[in-house]
């Protein structure tokens, strides 16, 4: 599985890949930051991003993109720069058939630290060790977008039981409730027939 991390954001945009190995094996493959300037027209800094997204996609050919997932921050601005990012490579993704996971960053930050609430700092040491990399990764949205990577490489067998689990309890429902509507109706059947006897 090669999956390319993605962690959104209109200033500085992180890109990272990873192979997945046996068991929690991870390799780095790249990891770049793009950035687009404040003053530049929010529709050219979301088309520049949408470039890069292209070029990702296209260059390493992931099996799945995972891209953090916003929830809440406290500056509205911000959270809606980093949700259009996020829109814009999740949509170059969703167009080249690529499915897209997203994580939150407690998700992330627990899976590669241990800790949902490690610092930026701590996350950054792990991806290094982890990857086994010479110099950690910088800006912090580079180690990041190799965090979101690396998360959704040890999340995916978890994912994947979660959703056949799911899957197979819809399907034991569908069962039973097609087996009540089967003895629903063989009920009324006989309770015609019962009345049918009567007259």
């Amino acid at each position: 599985m090669r999956v390319l991390g993605v962690d959104p954001g209109l200033t500085r945009c992180g890109f990272g890949v990873v192979d997945a190995g046996r068991g929690r094996e991870v390799k780095p493959v790249a990891v770049d930051v793009v950035r687009t300037p404040p003053d530049m027209e929010l529709a050219s800094r979301l088309l520049r991003i949408s470039e890069a997204a292209d070029e990702w996609l296209d260059r390493y050919r992931p099996t799945v993109v995972a891209v953090e997932r916003v929830f809440s921050q406290h500056n509205v601005r911000t959270a809606m720069g980093t949700a259009q990012a996020g829109g814009v490579v999740a949509l170059a993704a969703a167009k080249r058939g690529i499915p897209v996971c997203f994580h939150t960053p407690s998700q992330v930050k627990a899976a590669v630290t241990g800790s949902g609430t490690a610092d930026k700092k701590q996350v950054t040491a792990m991806v290094t060790k982890i990857l086994g990399l010479d110099t950690p990764p910088k800006p912090a949205d580079a180690a990041d977008a190799l965090a979101l990577a690396i998360c959704h490489c040890w999340r995916a067998p978890m994912l994947d039981r979660m959703a056949a689990a799911e899957a197979a309890a819809a399907e034991q429902k569908r069962r039973y409730e097609m087996r009540l509507k089967d003895i629903a109706a063989v009920q009324r059947k006989d309770t015609s027939a019962g009345k049918a006897g009567t007259r």
